[in-house]
């Protein structure tokens, strides 16, 4: 008996021994700290998830708790279910019956466990984020509410707004006559969720909460039980899931539950979803915190991209304060490319990857990150055309978003009025009041008549095309919809290309849709770079019609996103990539407007959350890391210049490497004020820098064309030369037509004329 009992001692003893193996000093004080409450300020790739499991595997294998005495709350499931299999290889216990999830999956369990108590059915049901939508789209149909006047994406961020600030409709406060039609919904809704028995994602946690509060006895139990209390991303939290934990943990002299917090203000991301970066500070002072351990050794990235971006961030002001650092090296500087236009910096991108990849780096550990959604395009194309397979992370890629499905699908009806699928998609979007009977009966005549439908509604309800203003206010359902194609085709017959999208857009009503819309900013970003794309095709492209355009359109869309064992590229927003890592980075688009994003301009809490995206996109990189902007970039089909963003000065100088030397632009053409709006000092240059020449301040090759110059052309009309370069039968010039945009021409046949 002895034996066994000396066996069991020491197969525990050499458990803990590699339990708190390999650990740094401060990791090691995190995971073995006594009963009490803490914060871990634990910074990127410093091994934070591992000390989260550690922690809760240690208190296991001390014997200060038993399994069911501990709750681990995180923000996902992936990263739930991380935790139990970290625990599970750390541990010969069996995790099943845990309190480890997210704050929606711990909630709901605990009202399954007490449905009577919080005033729910035993089989209640969860609405997802579809379902709550459609449910308010029926309240508001009922109401006799127009969709134009209170969109329901509205209403429903209203709604979830005031639930995770821990309002019911009854609470909440009214000052106009618009919020108190809010709050009349949001009652009404509250109302058909009782009726049916249902909760959407924020009810479970303030259903949860207020439970809590009202019911002190079930409020003590769980105290009681849960002696440890551990949460991951704590900067992530909004003030709901705050108020949950403090009740759970019991506040001043009844506080019985240790909370032990893991998150990085730094790597606060998220206040457009709720995240409250001051509950960290609250936290300290609620819980009486006395010292904050760092995490500051970071296991992923070299010492000079850790270097940037801990200078970068100390410009934020009221942080916990650290220092990354690692034992790697310094490593490479980071590389930053100055590119002319935003196809320039794609180029680079694209030439840069496949060097990469032929030094045998995977192209899966390559990402390219950027601010907005709408930038992929761009990328998309290059990549597109250099044939390198790739994956939008976290998203769809650019031709297949709804809102260019949508627009491709009224453009495709202007080309093609027999298009069925493209008549079906748009034909009720924006919804004009065609109920599923009005289509039936179109769907019908069409079948018998042996028409398309365009053909059939023409038939059934056209008359004489009037303007589309006209036709929104006295034409309703399928007559107006016809009469507004009718309008589209006739206005459209002389137009550009990129005329013809921008028209598409402004009479549709999808610009107008989006406009209402509360997360529709991202959309109607994308539908303007859908004019861009246009703009682009007719550079580019022999044949610039419509027709040329919907099927390149439909080629990008139908091919060369990788499949999912494919070795692809990684593409996604700076957002995105939190909590990924890769070999190495590319950050483009890094201009005042883009990259800090113009929305946050007027507000400093939006600028520091613009520069923690940037920390978070730096610290992505393990090995490499490529910063890079466009002197020029399309905007609504429009050349804008720009100016480099504010980040990349708040890069020490001897961090970066420049691969692109800067030339002044010509300041007769382009005002005084853009001489220096791109000045850096050039250390290093390098092969792109021969290779491309930028903005040049020269006369050309050819002798009497320069930058500035305004000329004529045949076909294009009048423009404006920005861009020179190469020299006898390879000259060139790029030019800035009035009508048609950007063109490069080659000189030998462009029979330009000077005026």
């Amino acid at each position: 008996m002895k034996i066994s009992l000396w066996g069991g001692y020491f197969d525990i003893h050499k458990r803990m021994s590699s339990l708190l193996a390999d650990l740094n000093p401060e990791q090691l004080e995190a995971i073995t700290l006594p009963h009490q409450s803490a914060l871990i300020l634990a910074g990127a790739g410093s091994g934070k998830t591992r000390v989260l499991t550690t922690r809760i595997a240690y208190l296991i294998q001390s014997g200060q708790v038993s399994p069911h005495g501990i709750l681990a709350v995180t923000f996902t499931n992936k990263a739930a279910r991380e935790m139990l299999t970290r625990i599970t290889a750390m541990l010969p216990i069996n995790t099943r019956g845990m309190w480890v999830g997210t704050f929606h999956g711990l909630c709901n369990r605990m009202l399954r466990s007490h449905y009577q108590e919080a005033g729910l059915p035993q089989a209640f049901q969860i609405l997802d984020t579809a379902d709550q939508l459609a449910m308010i789209k029926r309240i508001l149909k009922s109401s006799g509410v127009s969709d134009k006047e209170f969109p329901p994406r509205q209403v429903q961020w209203f709604i979830n707004n005031a639930k995770e600030g821990g309002l019911r409709a009854s609470q909440v406060e009214t000052y106009d006559q618009f919020t108190r039609n809010m709050a009349e919904f949001y009652l009404a809704y509250e109302q058909r969720c009782y009726k049916e028995g249902v909760v959407d994602f924020p009810e479970l946690l303030l259903r949860c909460y207020e439970l809590l509060m009202r019911n002190e006895i079930l409020c003590k139990h769980y105290c009681d039980r849960f002696s440890h209390i551990l949460v991951d991303e704590f900067q992530d939290t909004n003030q709901l899931q705050y108020r949950w934990l403090k009740l759970l943990a019991g506040t001043g002299s009844s506080m019985c539950s240790a909370v032990f917090v893991v998150g990085d203000d730094d790597q606060s991301i998220y206040a457009f979803r709720g995240a409250d970066t001051e509950n960290m500070k609250h936290f300290e002072h609620d819980f009486n915190i006395s010292h904050i351990i760092k995490l500051e050794q970071n296991y992923r990235s070299h010492g000079n991209i850790l270097n940037a971006a801990n200078t970068l961030i100390q410009n934020n002001s009221g942080r916990f304060g650290k220092n990354l650092w690692t034992s790697e090296g310094h490593g490479e500087a980071l590389r930053v490319y100055n590119a002319a236009t935003d196809f320039d910096e794609a180029s680079f991108i694209v030439d840069e990857v496949k060097t990469l990849h032929a030094e045998g780096i995977e192209l899966s550990q390559i990402a390219l990150l950027y601010r907005s959604n709408a930038q992929s395009r761009v990328l998309e194309h290059s990549l597109f055309n250099a044939s390198l397979p790739y994956r939008v992370y976290g998203g769809m890629r650019f031709f297949e978003r709804q809102e260019i499905k949508h627009a491709l699908a009224y453009l495709r009806l202007i080309a093609n009025p027999d298009d069925d699928n493209a008549l079906l998609r748009i034909i009720n979007f924006p919804t004009r009041g065609i109920g599923p009977r009005s289509l039936e009966q179109l769907q019908d005549t069409a079948g018998q008549q042996g028409w398309s439908l365009s053909t059939a509604a023409a038939n059934k309800y056209g008359g004489e095309a009037v303007s589309a203003e006209e036709s929104a206010k006295t034409k309703k359902g399928v007559a107006g919809f016809v009469s507004l194609l009718q309008v589209m085709r006739q206005d459209c017959a002389e137009l550009t290309l990129p005329e013809i999208v921008k028209h598409m857009l402004a009479h549709s009503g999808l610009i107008a849709h989006y406009q209402k819309e509360r997360e529709g900013a991202d959309r109607l970003e994308n539908l303007n770079e859908l004019i861009n794309a246009a703009t682009s095709f007719v550079h580019e492209a022999e044949d610039d019609s419509l027709i040329a355009f919907l099927s390149h359109a439909s080629l990008e869309a139908g091919e060369h996103q990788a499949g999912t064992d494919q070795d692809a590229l990684q593409l996604m927003t700076a957002h995105s990539a939190k909590g990924l890592e890769f070999h190495s980075v590319f950050l483009s688009g890094l201009e005042e407007g883009l990259f800090p994003h113009e929305n946050s301009r007027d507000d400093d809490n939006g600028l520091e959350e613009e520069r923690r995206l940037m920390y978070v996109a730096m610290t992505r990189a393990r090995r490499r890391l490529y910063l890079s902007f466009a002197q020029s970039r399309m905007l609504h089909g429009q050349t804008r210049y720009n100016v480099r963003s504010r980040f990349l000065d708040e890069i020490p100088d001897n961090l970066m490497k420049w691969l692109q030397p800067v030339q002044k632009m010509d300041v007769s053409y382009f005002g005084s004020s853009a001489e220096n709006q791109f000045a850096k000092p050039v250390r290093q240059t390098s092969d792109y820098g021969k290779r491309r020449t930028g903005f040049v301040n020269q006369k050309s090759q050819a002798g009497q064309w320069r930058v500035g110059q305004n000329v004529l052309h045949a076909k294009f009309g009048a423009g404006v030369i920005i861009n020179c370069e190469g020299q006898g039968s390879d000259a060139r010039v790029q030019v800035r037509f009035d009508r048609v945009g950007m063109k490069w021409l080659l000189l030998e046949f462009a029979k330009l004329t000077p005026v």
